[in-house]
């Protein structure tokens, strides 16, 4: 009996750490919409064309530039995204899927440092769709996982408000032309509030 009880036990840890391990596979994902009051075409030309300038639009990004000599975006085209001053925190991402005909493409991360999540099983897929000659709708969907992987639940929140964020402040740069950084975000959303 205490042999079977043995076997059960250690049959339960074997089980619990397999899934564990099996977890540590898995990603999170979320999809953030927003309709701007603007032409796809114009929306696109922020977040396809110019994908190196993201700094311009994310209020997140403190500054941003193309790598390999870019000028603008485009398939296998990448940049980097410095998180802070001091450029100790930051991502390295490449599009890929790239399709300006139907305005979407995939922002593939390959390197990250400072950041926790996992390169290889973190992007961003983003979308324009026409609603009509005036408007249009941003659509951003981000797959990730963190390191450690239970990190990811309780990270999803604020990737979901940080993305929330940047979709808002993508609407106000493609309207006015203004860039949207950390000074100035906290009144331009102000100016968004229902």
């Amino acid at each position: 009996m205490k042999r079977i009880l043995i076997s059960g036990f250690s049959f339960l840890i074997l089980l619990s750490s397999t899934s564990l391990l099996a977890q540590d596979k898995k990603t999170q994902s979320f999809t953030i919409e927003r309709v701007i009051k603007a032409p796809a075409e114009k929306v696109w030309a922020v977040v396809g064309e110019d994908f190196g300038a993201i700094a311009n639009s994310h209020p997140g990004i403190v500054s941003s530039s193309y790598l390999q000599g870019s000028l603008q975006g485009g398939e296998g085209v990448e940049r980097v995204c410095n998180l802070n001053e001091a450029g100790t925190r930051y991502t390295h991402e490449k599009q890929v899927d790239y399709d300006p005909e139907n305005y979407t493409f995939r922002a593939q991360v390959f390197y990250a440092e400072g950041v926790p999540v996992v390169p290889e099983y973190s992007y961003m897929r983003y979308k324009v769709e026409r609603i009509d000659d005036q408007f249009s709708r941003l659509i951003m969907s981000m797959t990730y996982r963190t390191k450690p992987a239970l990190m990811g639940t309780l990270a999803k929140g604020k990737f979901q408000k940080t993305i929330a964020d940047y979709a808002l402040a993508v609407d106000h740069h493609v309207r006015t032309g203004e860039v949207v950084n950390q000074d100035n975000f906290e009144t331009i959303k102000a100016q968004y509030q229902d």
